[in-house]
C-alpha cells in the first residue's frame, strides 16, 4: 500500500510550498532535491535526508537511505510535487546545508568564482556544474537574485551545488574577505580579482590566471556593478565576433574557468 495517495494530504502541500517558496524553505531549513542522480550526489556529499519520497509506479532505479523516513507515493501524488516535465520517481527532503566564507577550505592558490546577482536559477546551475567540472575551489553567490537552494538551480547544476562549496554573501562582505586572503602568505601572493566585463581593456585570455584568483562575472543585462569593477585588479573582455554584444553568464564563466585551469596546467 502507498503511504500517501491524496493530492490534498497535508505533507504535498508544504512540499509543493517548499518547491515554490523561498521564504517557507528559509523558515522551515529544508531543500528538496529531485532525482535519482542528484539525490545520490547528495548522499555522496555528506548530506543526510530527512525524508525519502519514491514512487513505484515511475521509480526504475532502488535507493535504500538508513535513519530516513521512506514515504511511497503514488504517481499521481509524485507529479504534483516534481518540478520536472518527466520525474523519475524520486524525491528527497533534506536540511538546508549553510555555508559561510570563513568554514570555507580553501588551498595557498585557490581558483574562486564569484557570481553577482544571478537571477535565473538555470545559469546559476550552469555557473555551479561549470565550476565543479573546472575544479574551482569555491563559488560566491553574490547578492543572489535567486537562492542556491532553488529546487530548480539544483536541477541546472545537476546536484553539483553539492559538491563545490557555494556561499551567499553580499558583494561588499566577499570583496573584503577576498582582500584578506591568503592571510598567510607574502604579499606577492595576494588575492587578485578579474572582472569580466565587455568594457575590459585586455582579452582573458591575455592575463595572468596564475596564483590566488577571484573571478568576477555579473549579469547578462547589466555586467558587474561599480564595486566589483573599481575594485578589480584588471578587467578582462571575451572578444565578440558577432552581432551580438554579450555573452550568457555561465558561458563566460566557462570560458575564464577553463582558461585559468590551462594556464594553471601549463
Amino acid at each position: 500500500m502507498m503511504d500517501i495517495t491524496s493530492l490534498q494530504n497535508p505533507r504535498v502541500k508544504h512540499i509543493v510550498k517548499l518547491r515554490e517558496d523561498k521564504r517557507q524553505r528559509k523558515k522551515d531549513g529544508l531543500i528538496l532535491v529531485e532525482g535519482f542522480d542528484e539525490l545520490t550526489l547528495a548522499l555522496g556529499c555528506g548530506l543526510v535526508p530527512q525524508t525519502i519520497l519514491s514512487a513505484p509506479e515511475l521509480a526504475s532505479q532502488t535507493l535504500t537511505v538508513p535513519h530516513a523516513e521512506n514515504i511511497s507515493v503514488n504517481r499521481a501524488v509524485f507529479e504534483k510535487i516534481s518540478y520536472r516535465d518527466n520525474p523519475d520517481g524520486w524525491m528527497g527532503i533534506f536540511p538546508m546545508p549553510t555555508r559561510t566564507l570563513e568554514e570555507l577550505s580553501l588551498p595557498e592558490e585557490p581558483l574562486i568564482l564569484v557570481a553577482e546577482s544571478v537571477e535565473k536559477p538555470g545559469n546559476l546551475g550552469a555557473i555551479l556544474r561549470t565550476a565543479d567540472a573546472a575544479g574551482a575551489d569555491a563559488v560566491l553567490v553574490c547578492d543572489p537574485r535567486v537562492d542556491v537552494w532553488n529546487p530548480n538551480v539544483i536541477r541546472a547544476s545537476r546536484g553539483a551545488v553539492f559538491a563545490v562549496p557555494a556561499v551567499e554573501v553580499d558583494s561588499l562582505e566577499a570583496l573584503e574577505w577576498l582582500r584578506r586572503r591568503p592571510e598567510p602568505l607574502e604579499r606577492s601572493r595576494k588575492m587578485r580579482v578579474v572582472a569580466a566585463s565587455p568594457a575590459g581593456s585586455e582579452a582573458y585570455t591575455s592575463v595572468n590566471m596564475k596564483g590566488p584568483l577571484a573571478i568576477a562575472v555579473g549579469t547578462e543585462d547589466e555586467g558587474l556593478t561599480e564595486l566589483w569593477m573599481n575594485a578589480a585588479d584588471v578587467r578582462v573582455n571575451i572578444p565578440m565576433r558577432g552581432r551580438v554584444n554579450s555573452l550568457n553568464v555561465s558561458i563566460a564563466a566557462a570560458l575564464m574557468l577553463y582558461e585559468a585551469k590551462r594556464q594553471r596546467a601549463a
